[in-house]
């Protein structure tokens, strides 16, 4: 799916579920929310007292993280979400914020996921494989940070001689069909060939995979991969067919 045109100046805000995040995603995280714009609010929600979170504690200063206190006042209440939906949605009405990083395998921040969306702003989520669905969907685009993990150890290792790649996610067949449907709406010339652009742009309207998320850094190495499809470069733009 295309990027956002023209990000910079755009105000980015971080919001991350410490309690449900690794801290060696964040430079992956950081570099997507590119995408949007200047990652200039970073907020880590969790108890800090935990010795879970000594890896976010190690790094919040480097990268100028907002380290936010909560504790576990109740047994099973989560005073972390409470605390993050409610700056979410005062960032949201400042009206001073153009996108939303959510970090969190959480099914309860769907919700305010669903919420910002609704005012007009894209929310890129990040999380793990077994984030439920209900959340991935909330989102503009989900990336399973541990897909892009691979993708940037295949990155390193590629050069080396006779290394192995580590395996890259399937693409199964759902995606094959979104992608497949989002082709047959598309505007198509004489040859079949569809705008790559607009065929992201209605796949995105269905669902909130990102490329990254299966290995790849961009939607046309996900599809030049797949034999159901065939690219050209026409005049510094990608097009698309569906073969079969």
């Amino acid at each position: 799916m295309p990027a956002p045109e023209n990000p910079q100046g755009r105000n980015i805000a971080l919001l991350i579920d410490a309690d449900n995040s690794p801290a060696n995603s964040l430079d992956a995280v950081l570099t997507i929310l590119g995408d949007l714009g200047t990652v200039n609010i970073r907020r880590a929600y969790g108890n800090w007292t935990k010795p879970g979170l000594k890896g976010w504690s190690a790094i919040v200063h480097r990268h100028a993280i907002e380290p936010q206190q909560q504790f576990d006042i109740t047994k099973g209440k989560n005073a972390t979400d409470m605390k993050m939906t409610i700056d979410a949605m005062d960032l949201l009405y400042t009206g001073r914020v153009d996108g939303f990083g959510i970090m969190s395998s959480d099914s309860d921040f769907m919700p305010i996921a669903v919420r910002i969306r609704q005012n007009g702003l894209p929310v890129y989520g990040f999380g793990s494989s077994k984030t439920p669905e209900g959340f991935r969907q909330a989102c503009t685009r989900f990336i399973d940070v541990s897909a892009v993990a691979v993708a940037e150890a295949e990155a390193e290792t590629g050069a080396a001689i006779g290394a192995a790649p580590p395996p890259k996610p399937e693409v199964g067949a759902d995606l094959v069909k979104l992608l497949s449907d989002a082709w047959k709406a598309s505007k198509r010339d004489d040859q079949g060939f569809a705008s790559l652009s607009e065929l992201g742009t209605r796949a995105a309207n269905r669902s909130s995979f990102d490329a990254r998320s299966y290995g790849f850094s961009r939607l046309s190495e996900l599809i030049e991969s797949l034999p159901n499809f065939v690219t050209e470069r026409r005049d510094g733009s990608i097009v698309v067919k569906r073969v079969r």
